[in-house]
Protein backbone atom coordinates (compact mmCIF):
# COMPACT_ATOMS: atom_id res chain seq x y z
CA UNK A 1 0.00 0.00 0.00
CA UNK A 2 1.36 3.58 -1.01
CA UNK A 3 1.97 5.47 1.88
CA UNK A 4 0.78 9.56 1.53
CA UNK A 5 3.59 12.18 1.41
CA UNK A 6 3.99 13.96 4.48
CA UNK A 7 3.34 17.68 4.27
CA UNK A 8 6.79 19.40 5.05
CA UNK A 9 6.76 22.06 7.65
CA UNK A 10 8.84 24.97 6.61
CA UNK A 11 10.50 27.32 9.78
CA UNK A 12 11.46 30.62 9.14
CA UNK A 13 14.85 30.71 8.36
CA UNK A 14 14.21 27.88 5.40
CA UNK A 15 13.50 28.44 1.89
CA UNK A 16 10.20 27.17 0.52
CA UNK A 17 10.32 23.88 -1.48
CA UNK A 18 10.63 23.58 -5.31
CA UNK A 19 6.90 24.33 -6.81
CA UNK A 20 7.36 20.91 -8.61
CA UNK A 21 7.51 18.67 -5.43
CA UNK A 22 4.10 19.90 -4.86
CA UNK A 23 1.22 17.05 -3.80
CA UNK A 24 -0.93 15.89 -6.20
CA UNK A 25 -3.67 15.52 -3.30
CA UNK A 26 -4.88 17.80 -2.82
CA UNK A 27 -3.32 19.40 -5.61
CA UNK A 28 -0.63 21.75 -5.56
CA UNK A 29 -0.20 21.90 -1.75
CA UNK A 30 3.89 22.90 -1.44
CA UNK A 31 4.43 23.29 2.06
CA UNK A 32 2.93 24.49 5.95
CA UNK A 33 4.80 27.21 8.01
CA UNK A 34 4.40 30.10 10.04
CA UNK A 35 6.04 32.78 8.55
CA UNK A 36 3.83 34.97 6.06
CA UNK A 37 5.92 37.94 6.33
CA UNK A 38 6.84 40.52 2.83
CA UNK A 39 9.88 38.82 2.35
CA UNK A 40 8.14 35.07 2.33
CA UNK A 41 5.49 36.52 -0.37
CA UNK A 42 8.01 37.60 -2.80
CA UNK A 43 9.90 34.50 -2.38
CA UNK A 44 6.98 32.19 -2.92
CA UNK A 45 5.63 34.37 -5.82
CA UNK A 46 9.35 34.45 -8.01
CA UNK A 47 8.67 30.44 -7.71
CA UNK A 48 5.77 30.48 -8.59
CA UNK A 49 3.97 29.70 -5.24
CA UNK A 50 0.98 31.02 -3.23
CA UNK A 51 -0.53 31.41 0.33
CA UNK A 52 -3.36 29.79 0.56
CA UNK A 53 -5.49 28.79 4.03
CA UNK A 54 -8.18 29.23 6.51
CA UNK A 55 -7.96 31.31 9.91
CA UNK A 56 -6.80 28.95 12.44
CA UNK A 57 -4.65 27.03 10.11
CA UNK A 58 -0.66 26.95 9.63
CA UNK A 59 0.40 28.94 6.49
CA UNK A 60 -0.58 26.55 3.41
CA UNK A 61 2.17 27.12 0.17
CA UNK A 62 0.29 26.22 -3.18
CA UNK A 63 0.99 25.64 -6.85
CA UNK A 64 -1.30 23.57 -8.53
CA UNK A 65 -1.06 21.76 -11.49
CA UNK A 66 -2.59 23.13 -14.25
CA UNK A 67 -2.00 26.74 -13.81
CA UNK A 68 -4.83 29.31 -14.68
CA UNK A 69 -3.16 32.71 -16.43
CA UNK A 70 -4.67 35.16 -18.61
CA UNK A 71 -2.35 36.39 -21.58
CA UNK A 72 -2.36 39.87 -21.57
CA UNK A 73 -1.45 40.35 -25.35
CA UNK A 74 -4.55 38.12 -26.25
CA UNK A 75 -6.95 39.88 -23.74
CA UNK A 76 -9.67 41.38 -26.13
CA UNK A 77 -12.87 42.41 -23.71
CA UNK A 78 -16.36 42.22 -24.62
CA UNK A 79 -17.45 45.18 -26.80
CA UNK A 80 -20.79 45.35 -24.54
CA UNK A 81 -18.32 45.34 -21.61
CA UNK A 82 -15.93 48.26 -23.52
CA UNK A 83 -19.43 50.01 -23.78
CA UNK A 84 -20.55 50.33 -21.04
CA UNK A 85 -17.53 51.52 -19.50
CA UNK A 86 -17.53 54.44 -21.56
CA UNK A 87 -20.72 55.28 -21.19
CA UNK A 88 -20.98 55.02 -16.89
CA UNK A 89 -17.36 56.64 -16.95
CA UNK A 90 -18.50 59.84 -19.78
CA UNK A 91 -21.64 59.99 -17.62
CA UNK A 92 -19.80 60.48 -14.30
CA UNK A 93 -21.72 57.65 -12.85
CA UNK A 94 -18.51 55.62 -12.00
CA UNK A 95 -14.73 56.41 -11.65
CA UNK A 96 -11.94 54.65 -11.45
CA UNK A 97 -8.48 54.65 -9.53
CA UNK A 98 -5.12 52.69 -8.82
CA UNK A 99 -3.76 52.35 -5.72
CA UNK A 100 -6.23 54.94 -4.05
CA UNK A 101 -7.35 52.53 -1.08
CA UNK A 102 -5.64 49.33 -1.56
CA UNK A 103 -6.32 48.13 2.00
CA UNK A 104 -10.58 48.50 1.41
CA UNK A 105 -9.80 46.63 -1.35
CA UNK A 106 -8.54 43.84 0.67
CA UNK A 107 -11.43 44.01 3.38
CA UNK A 108 -13.79 43.89 0.33
CA UNK A 109 -12.26 40.68 -0.94
CA UNK A 110 -12.80 39.25 2.06
CA UNK A 111 -16.33 40.20 2.58
CA UNK A 112 -18.84 37.18 3.07
CA UNK A 113 -19.93 35.86 -0.56
CA UNK A 114 -22.93 33.62 -1.00
CA UNK A 115 -22.40 29.64 -0.51
CA UNK A 116 -18.74 30.61 0.98
CA UNK A 117 -17.74 29.44 4.22
CA UNK A 118 -15.38 31.86 5.87
CA UNK A 119 -12.67 33.88 3.96
CA UNK A 120 -8.89 33.32 3.34
CA UNK A 121 -8.02 36.94 3.42
CA UNK A 122 -7.45 36.92 6.91
CA UNK A 123 -5.85 40.07 9.38
CA UNK A 124 -2.06 38.44 8.96
CA UNK A 125 -2.73 38.30 5.09
CA UNK A 126 -3.88 41.84 4.93
CA UNK A 127 -0.91 42.95 6.66
CA UNK A 128 1.52 41.34 4.81
CA UNK A 129 0.26 42.29 1.64
CA UNK A 130 0.05 45.99 2.89
CA UNK A 131 3.58 45.70 3.21
CA UNK A 132 4.06 44.71 -0.09
CA UNK A 133 1.86 47.37 -1.12
CA UNK A 134 3.92 50.30 0.91
CA UNK A 135 7.03 48.22 -0.85
CA UNK A 136 5.24 49.52 -4.44
CA UNK A 137 4.68 45.95 -5.00
CA UNK A 138 1.07 45.30 -4.44
CA UNK A 139 -1.76 47.16 -6.60
CA UNK A 140 -4.78 47.69 -6.70
CA UNK A 141 -7.78 48.45 -8.95
CA UNK A 142 -10.88 51.03 -7.97
CA UNK A 143 -14.15 51.35 -9.24
CA UNK A 144 -16.27 53.89 -7.47
CA UNK A 145 -19.99 55.00 -7.53
CA UNK A 146 -20.95 58.41 -5.48
CA UNK A 147 -17.90 57.46 -3.19
CA UNK A 148 -18.63 53.96 -2.64
CA UNK A 149 -16.52 51.39 -3.61
CA UNK A 150 -18.54 49.20 -5.28
CA UNK A 151 -15.71 46.82 -7.32
CA UNK A 152 -12.25 46.30 -7.39
CA UNK A 153 -9.05 43.87 -7.70
CA UNK A 154 -5.44 43.43 -6.14
CA UNK A 155 -2.39 41.82 -7.11
CA UNK A 156 1.15 41.42 -6.62
CA UNK A 157 3.68 42.70 -9.21
CA UNK A 158 7.53 41.30 -10.03
CA UNK A 159 9.55 42.59 -12.42
CA UNK A 160 6.85 41.85 -15.79
CA UNK A 161 4.67 39.30 -13.91
CA UNK A 162 1.28 40.22 -12.10
CA UNK A 163 -0.19 37.80 -9.80
CA UNK A 164 -3.49 38.24 -9.05
CA UNK A 165 -5.13 37.85 -5.96
CA UNK A 166 -9.01 38.65 -5.94
CA UNK A 167 -11.85 40.57 -7.17
CA UNK A 168 -14.91 41.77 -5.72
CA UNK A 169 -18.07 43.18 -7.36
CA UNK A 170 -21.21 45.35 -5.70
CA UNK A 171 -22.78 46.35 -9.37
CA UNK A 172 -22.72 44.41 -12.11
CA UNK A 173 -19.60 43.86 -14.44
CA UNK A 174 -18.18 46.32 -11.75
CA UNK A 175 -15.26 43.48 -11.38
CA UNK A 176 -15.06 43.12 -15.02
CA UNK A 177 -14.47 46.61 -15.92
CA UNK A 178 -11.45 46.62 -13.20
CA UNK A 179 -9.80 43.78 -14.79
CA UNK A 180 -10.08 45.39 -18.33
CA UNK A 181 -8.43 48.39 -16.84
CA UNK A 182 -5.75 47.06 -15.23
CA UNK A 183 -5.07 44.30 -18.38
CA UNK A 184 -5.42 47.16 -20.71
CA UNK A 185 -1.93 49.12 -18.17
CA UNK A 186 -0.30 46.07 -18.21
CA UNK A 187 -0.67 45.26 -22.38
CA UNK A 188 1.29 48.98 -22.85
CA UNK A 189 3.91 48.19 -20.52
CA UNK A 190 5.47 45.21 -21.06
CA UNK A 191 3.88 42.84 -19.30
CA UNK A 192 3.29 39.15 -20.44
CA UNK A 193 1.10 37.22 -18.20
CA UNK A 194 -1.27 36.80 -15.15
CA UNK A 195 -0.79 34.83 -12.73
CA UNK A 196 -4.92 33.55 -11.97
CA UNK A 197 -4.06 30.69 -9.56
CA UNK A 198 -7.03 28.49 -10.32
CA UNK A 199 -9.97 28.12 -12.29
CA UNK A 200 -13.32 30.10 -12.33
CA UNK A 201 -15.93 30.50 -14.56
CA UNK A 202 -15.29 34.52 -14.39
CA UNK A 203 -11.83 34.18 -15.26
CA UNK A 204 -12.22 31.86 -18.33
CA UNK A 205 -15.40 34.22 -19.26
CA UNK A 206 -12.49 37.00 -19.83
CA UNK A 207 -9.96 34.85 -21.35
CA UNK A 208 -8.08 32.87 -18.97
CA UNK A 209 -7.27 29.51 -19.24
CA UNK A 210 -5.01 26.83 -17.90
CA UNK A 211 -1.36 25.49 -18.50
CA UNK A 212 1.09 23.14 -17.24
CA UNK A 213 2.34 24.27 -14.58
CA UNK A 214 6.07 23.37 -15.87
CA UNK A 215 5.48 25.84 -18.18
CA UNK A 216 3.78 28.23 -16.27
CA UNK A 217 7.51 28.24 -14.34
CA UNK A 218 9.93 29.02 -16.60
CA UNK A 219 7.86 31.92 -17.76
CA UNK A 220 7.62 33.26 -14.26
CA UNK A 221 11.16 32.75 -13.98
CA UNK A 222 11.66 34.88 -17.08
CA UNK A 223 9.12 37.53 -16.55
CA UNK A 224 9.69 38.13 -12.70
CA UNK A 225 13.70 38.67 -13.50
CA UNK A 226 13.13 41.53 -15.87
CA UNK A 227 13.20 45.18 -14.48
CA UNK A 228 9.80 46.40 -13.20
CA UNK A 229 8.04 49.55 -14.20
CA UNK A 230 7.45 52.76 -12.97
CA UNK A 231 4.43 52.08 -11.33
CA UNK A 232 3.78 55.94 -10.92
CA UNK A 233 3.76 56.11 -14.75
CA UNK A 234 1.44 53.11 -14.75
CA UNK A 235 -0.78 55.43 -12.05
CA UNK A 236 -0.93 58.28 -14.29
CA UNK A 237 -1.14 56.66 -17.67
CA UNK A 238 -4.52 54.54 -16.40
CA UNK A 239 -6.13 57.87 -15.27
CA UNK A 240 -5.64 59.26 -18.99
CA UNK A 241 -6.97 56.31 -20.71
CA UNK A 242 -9.87 55.71 -18.79
CA UNK A 243 -10.97 59.86 -18.49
Amino acid sequence: MLRRPRLRWIGANEPLPSALTAMHEPNGLVAAGSDLSADRLLEAYRNGIFPWYSDGQPVLWWSPDPRMVLYVEEFAPAKSLEKKMRQMLRAGQWSISMDRDFAQVMRECAAPRPNQDGTWITEDIIRSYLELHRRDLAHSIEVWEAGQLIGGLYGVSIGKMFYGESMFTRRSDASKIALTVLLKALQQHGFHMVDCQQETAHLASMGARAIDRAKFLQTVKVLASLPGPDWQQIRQSLLLGVS
